[in-house]
C-alpha cells in the first residue's frame, strides 16, 4: 500500500495523515491549498487501479455522492480519474464512528437512537429520491460529531438504481451482519434493502447487541435467510413497544414486508415521538406460513446447495434447522397377510365385529352425507381470506376496479388533508396487511380527503425570497434544495412538482436553488433579534432551525444569545441548519454558599433571631432562631440578575455583610465583613485617647459609619428598626452615647446606631 503522506496531488492537496483504511481505498487528511481547508482525500488502493471491476465501483461511488446534497451526507468537493491515480475529495468531519459510540455506551438510549435513525433515514430519502441506493448501510459507516450530528460515508457499493440493481453475494463487500436478506442471496436490491440495514442498525443501538451472530459469515448469512432475531424488549424491557414495532418491520425478511421508504418509516417515527405509548398494527408477527422440509435451498453465495438431513443435534436446536420435521412419525403400515392374520384370529376371539361393522359402516355413510350436503351448501369453503397490503397503493388508479380485489368489501376512509400524504394514496387500513378475515368482512383504507387541486405556480429564474412569497401565497408550503448548476445565485431553476402542475393546498414544493459554492461563514447574529437573525442567516444560504431553544439570560426575550454546535464565523456548507438559542427574557438564577460565625453568648441555651436581608430585602426563608454558641452557620442564597449586597442581623446587630453577583454560576462573593471579634472574645483592646462625640442622626448609616472613624471610634454597632418609609431607608434614627457639648468620650467607646430598615408590606414592592 502506497503511503501518500507528505505528498502533494495535482499541485493542491496537501496529505497529512492517514485517517482511515478501507477495502479499495485510504483515507487521508490534507489541506486544500487552493479553498484554504482541511479535507478528506480518498485514494484508490494502487493495487486495485488495473482492475476494471474495482476501478467501476470506484468510479460508482464519486459518481454516487457528486449528486447528493444533504446535511447528513459527508460531501464530495472533487473527484480525479487518472490511470496512474483515482481519487475523491470529501468533506472532512471530526468525530467517531457510530460503531465506536454503541462500544462505548453498551446501548444507546432511546431517545438518543431515535434522533439519530431520523438523521440516518432524512440522508437515505434523499439519496433514494436521486436513484440511488447506498447497500452498505452500517454503524462502521456512519459519523457521529460531537454536536449529535449524523454523517453517513461510504457510498463504495452504491449503485444508481435505475442502472444497476443487482448486487450479487459474491462479489458484495457490505458487512454481513447488516445486510438485507435478498443481498445474501444475490436476489435483485432497491432501496428496501437500506431500510432493513438501518433496522439493524436501530436494533443494535436499541439492545447493544447484532441481531445475528455466528462464527462464519456464511452461518451469519443463513441466519439473516431463515431466522428470527430475538425480540428488542427481551433484551431491553424498558424500550417501549412502539419502538420495538418500527424496529421489526423495518427488519422483514420479505421486502413487501418492510417499509417501502424511508420517508414511510419517518412517519411512524414521528408518530411514536408525538406518542412514545403508541402500539402499531403492523400485523406482521402472524406466522402465514406453514413450517415445511427443504430438500434444496438457494445457499447465501447464490449456489444452490444440498442441504443434509437433520441430526438429532438440529432437531434438539443445537444446529441452524432447514424444516421442521413432523411431531409424530406416521403409522407403521403392516402387510396384507399380517392383516389377514390379524382379523381372523379377532374373528374367532368376537362374536360381536359384524355387528360393529355394521354400525360403523352406516356411521361412515351418514358422515359422508354430511359432508356432502355441508359443502353443497358452501358450509365448508374457503371463508377467511389474507388482507391484501394497500398501504402506499393510489386508491383510484391501482385498487378501485381493479378485478384482483372485485370479490373484496373495500370502503374509503378520508379524513386528513392531503398536506400530511400524498393525494389519492392509502397511508392506513384496518384491518392490517395479512390479517385472516372472513371474505364478508369489510376492509377500510384510508386515504387524504379530496380537495380542490391548486396550480404549481411559475417561479423559475426567480429570487428564492420572492418565489417563497409567490409559492406560499398560493397555499402551498416550500423547502430549499440547493444546486451546482448554471445561473444567478439563489434562484430558482426548477420545482418539484413542476409549474403548473395540479397540487393540493398544504402540500410541499421543492424549490431547486442555484448555488455556485459549496460553503459559507455563520454570520454574527448574537444579540439580534430572531427575525433579523434568520434575515442574516439565509443571506448567507443558511437555514434557521423552526424550534428555537430558549435559555434565562439577562437580554430581552428573543434576543439572540448563542448558536449551538457552531460559532460565529466558521465555515459551514451552504444549506446547515443552524440552531438557534435565545433568551427567554427571564435572568438565570444563581447560588452562592455563605458561612457566619454565630455570636457566642457565653450559654449554650441562648438564642437568637437571625434574619438576612438582600439588598435590604427581607429573606424569609433565610430568617430564623439560632442558638448563639459560637458555631459556623452556612446557608445558601439564590437569586439573578446583577450584584445585591447581602446583610445578617442577629437580635438588632449586624454580624455579616457583602456583595454577591449573580450573573455568575456559582454566584461570586467579594466585600466580605465578618462579625467582628468582638464578639466571640470576652478580652477587650484597650483604645487610649478621647474625642467629642459627632452627631450622625439623619445621615445615611455608612456615611455616618465612616465619620465615626474618622474621628478614631471603632466600635460601631447598628441595631434596626422597620420603617414602611422607602425614604428613610438606611437611615440613622438615634446614636447612643447621644453627643454632648464640651465632652470628651474614650475611643473605645461601644456605640449604637439605631437605623431604619425598609420592610414592605407586599415583598415585590
Amino acid at each position: 500500500m502506497d503511503n501518500y503522506v507528505g505528498k502533494r496531488l495535482d499541485g493542491r492537496y496537501e496529505i497529512q495523515e492517514i485517517i482511515g483504511v478501507g477495502g479499495m481505498a485510504v483515507v487521508y487528511k490534507a489541506y486544500d491549498n487552493v479553498d484554504d481547508r482541511i479535507v478528506a482525500v480518498k485514494i484508490l488502493k494502487e493495487e486495485f487501479l488495473q482492475s476494471e471491476d474495482f476501478r467501476r465501483r470506484f468510479k460508482n461511488e464519486s459518481k454516487a455522492i457528486a449528486v447528493l446534497s444533504h446535511q447528513n451526507i459527508v460531501k464530495v468537493y472533487d473527484v480525479s480519474y487518472g490511470d496512474r491515480l483515482q481519487y475523491i475529495v470529501m468533506e472532512y468531519v471530526e468525530g467517531i464512528t457510530l460503531k465506536e459510540y454503541i462500544e462505548q455506551q453498551g446501548r444507546i438510549n432511546w431517545k438518543e437512537a431515535v434522533y439519530f435513525v431520523t438523521q440516518i433515514l432524512r440522508s437515505l430519502q434523499h439519496a433514494h429520491d436521486k436513484g440511488i441506493v447506498h447497500r452498505d448501510i452500517k454503524p462502521q459507516n456512519i459519523i457521529l460529531l460531537q454536536n449529535g450530528t449524523i454523517k453517513v460515508t461510504d457510498f463504495g457499493i452504491a449503485r444508481f438504481s435505475r442502472s444497476e440493481t443487482r448486487t450479487m453475494t459474491d462479489s458484495t463487500i457490505g458487512s454481513v451482519h447488516y445486510i438485507s436478506p435478498e443481498q445474501a442471496k444475490g436476489d435483485v436490491t432497491d432501496n428496501k434493502a437500506d431500510i432493513y440495514s438501518v433496522g439493524v442498525v436501530l436494533y443494535e443501538m436499541l439492545t447493544g447487541q447484532l441481531p445475528f451472530q455466528a462464527e462464519t459469515s456464511v452461518s451469519v448469512a443463513l441466519m439473516q435467510l431463515q431466522s428470527e432475531a430475538k425480540r428488542p424488549r427481551e433484551i431491553n424491557p424498558s424500550l417501549p413497544v412502539g419502538l420495538e414495532q418500527i424496529t421489526l418491520k423495518a427488519m422483514q425478511k420479505r421486502p413487501r414486508d418492510r417499509y417501502q421508504s424511508a420517508a414511510e418509516m419517518l412517519l411512524d417515527i414521528d408518530e411514536f415521538k408525538r406518542n412514545p405509548s403508541i402500539k402499531f398494527d403492523f400485523g406482521y408477527f402472524l406466522d402465514n406460513e406453514p413450517t415445511r422440509f427443504v430438500g434444496k435451498t438457494e445457499s447465501p453465495l447464490g449456489r444452490t446447495a444440498s442441504m443434509p438431513r437433520q441430526s438429532a443435534q438440529a432437531r434438539t436446536g443445537t444446529m441452524p434447522r432447514a424444516g421442521t420435521a413432523p411431531r409424530t412419525a406416521p403409522p407403521l403400515q403392516r402387510n396384507g397377510r399380517e392383516d389377514d392374520e390379524y382379523y381372523d384370529d379377532y374373528e374367532e376371539r368376537s362374536k360381536t365385529l359384524p355387528v360393529l361393522a355394521g354400525i360403523i359402516g352406516g356411521l361412515i355413510i351418514l358422515a359422508g352425507i354430511i359432508i356432502l350436503i355441508s359443502y353443497a351448501t358452501g358450509k365448508f369453503s374457503k371463508s377467511e381470506i389474507e388482507v391484501p397490503n394497500f398501504i402506499g397503493k393510489n386508491y383510484y388508479e391501482e385498487i378501485l376496479n381493479n378485478d384482483e380485489y372485485k370479490d373484496l368489501n373495500i370502503v374509503v376512509s378520508a379524513t386528513i388533508t392531503p398536506g400530511t400524504y400524498e393525494a389519492g394514496v392509502v397511508y392506513d387500513q384496518s384491518p392490517s396487511a395479512r390479517s385472516k378475515i372472513k371474505s364478508t368482512e369489510t376492509i377500510t383504507v384510508f386515504i387524504p380527503k379530496d380537495m380542490p387541486p391548486v396550480k404549481v405556480p411559475d417561479v423559475y429564474g426567480l429570487d428564492y425570497s420572492e418565489a417563497v412569497e409567490i409559492i406560499e401565497a398560493a397555499k402551498l408550503k416550500c423547502v430549499p434544495e440547493r444546486v451546482q448548476e448554471p445561473g444567478k445565485e439563489n434562484t430558482v431553476v426548477r420545482t418539484k412538482p413542476e409549474r403548473f402542475q395540479d397540487y393540493f393546498e398544504g402540500q410541499t414544493v421543492t424549490l431547486y436553488i442555484v448555488d455556485t459554492g459549496v460553503m459559507t461563514e455563520i454570520p454574527k447574529i448574537i444579540t439580534w433579534d430572531l427575525e433579523t437573525a434568520k434575515e442574516m442567516l439565509e443571506q448567507c444560504y443558511l437555514v434557521m432551525n423552526r424550534t428555537v431553544k430558549y435559555e434565562n439570560s439577562v437580554e430581552d426575550k428573543d434576543i439572540v444569545i448563542g448558536i449551538e454546535g457552531f460559532s460565529e464565523g466558521a465555515t459551514v456548507p451552504k444549506g446547515t441548519e443552524i440552531q438557534i438559542i435565545a433568551s427567554n427574557g427571564i435572568p438565570p438564577e444563581a447560588t452562592a454558599k455563605i458561612s457566619i460565625r454565630l455570636p457566642n453568648n457565653g450559654s449554650v441555651f441562648k438564642q437568637g433571631s437571625l434574619r438576612v436581608y438582600l439588598d435590604n430585602v427581607l429573606v424569609p426563608e433565610l430568617s430564623k432562631t439560632v442558638l448563639l454558641n459560637g458555631a459556623s452557620h452556612p446557608f445558601d442564597v439564590t437569586s439573578s440578575n446583577g450584584q445585591k449586597k447581602l446583610v445578617v442581623i442577629i437580635d438588632h446587630a449586624q454580624v455579616y455583610e457583602c456583595k454577591i453577583d449573580f450573573n455568575y454560576s456559582p454566584a461570586r462573593v467579594s466585600d466580605e465583613k465578618p462579625t467582628p471579634d468582638s464578639y466571640f472574645s470576652t478580652t477587650t483592646t484597650v483604645v487610649t485617647g478621647r474625642e467629642p462625640m459627632i452627631d450622625v442622626v439623619g445621615m445615611n448609616y455608612e456615611v455616618a459609619c465612616d465619620k465615626l472613624k474618622e474621628v478614631g471610634f471603632s466600635y460601631i454597632e447598628p441595631e434596626y428598626v422597620e420603617t414602611k418609609d422607602r425614604s428613610k431607608n438606611m437611615i440613622v434614627k438615634e446614636q447612643d452615647p447621644t453627643p454632648k457639648a464640651f465632652t470628651k468620650y474614650p475611643l473605645d467607646t461601644r456605640i449604637t446606631l439605631t437605623v431604619y430598615l425598609f420592610e414592605p408590606d407586599n415583598p415585590d414592592d
